[in-house]
């Protein structure tokens, strides 16, 4: 339950993304590619996961260990539903 916990956080779920999907990256760079995060909570969700194993400070920036990736890897099935979902919605 404490990966729920986690992954229930505002951007937690959102810069695990971005770090698998799109690649390593800067601190910087990152709360460009997440917008309107605040230096704090994007601060505080990169402690979290690096705490948790999920992600590492490298050389290229912040990116998703093993684990990370595994994770990332699990959610797409997720993704691909959500789709569905969202387009079932509109129809409706």
């Amino acid at each position: 339950m404490a990966l729920f916990d986690l992954l229930g956080r505002n951007w937690t779920m959102r810069i695990l993304w971005e770090l698998c999907h799109h690649g390593p990256c800067t601190f910087r760079e990152l709360q460009g590619r997440c917008e309107s995060v605040s230096p704090g909570v994007l601060n505080s969700r990169l402690k979290e996961l690096r705490e948790s194993q999920l992600v590492e400070l490298g050389a290229e920036g912040y990116q998703p260990t093993s684990m990370g990736r595994s994770l990332f890897e699990l959610l797409l099935p997720l993704d691909r539903w959500s789709k569905r979902w969202a387009t079932s919605l509109a129809r409706d």
